[in-house]
């Protein structure tokens, strides 16, 4: 695998605004997950990505990149032994896959995602 970039979030304390602004700028297609409080973003052509409210309190609005993985748990344990620290522990969302969030020895956040099969 080559592990490409295949995600990216931006977490936001304003998600509606942050919706009026991508999409008048680049006409992107959102669209809202229902009961999930999540908007996917639809580029076109490229990686997609979404956004939702910022869940961290105190952390400055950012966008988030995730990078496509074969073994969650096993790429998340590796990222620690190699210095990471991780932020979130690899986290199921149902129907879709598995992710973590990562901070690099650098201090940079990434996140690692694992598709379920036929996703």
């Amino acid at each position: 695998m080559a592990n490409p970039f295949v995600h990216i979030e931006l977490l936001t304390q304003d998600v509606e605004r942050a919706k009026k602004f991508y999409a008048g700028l680049f006409d992107w297609n959102l669209e809202d997950i229902p009961g999930m409080d999540y908007t996917m973003i639809n580029a076109g052509e490229g990686t997609g990505g979404g956004m939702m409210k910022n869940p961290v309190p105190g952390v400055n609005d950012h966008w988030l990149p995730y990078v496509l993985v074969d073994d969650v748990a096993a790429s998340t344990k590796k990222a620690k032994s190699l210095g990471a620290d991780i932020a979130k522990d690899v986290t199921e969302i149902p129907d879709f896959g598995w992710f973590s969030v990562i901070i690099d020895p650098t201090g940079a956040a990434f996140g690692l995602w694992q598709p379920k099969a036929g996703k």
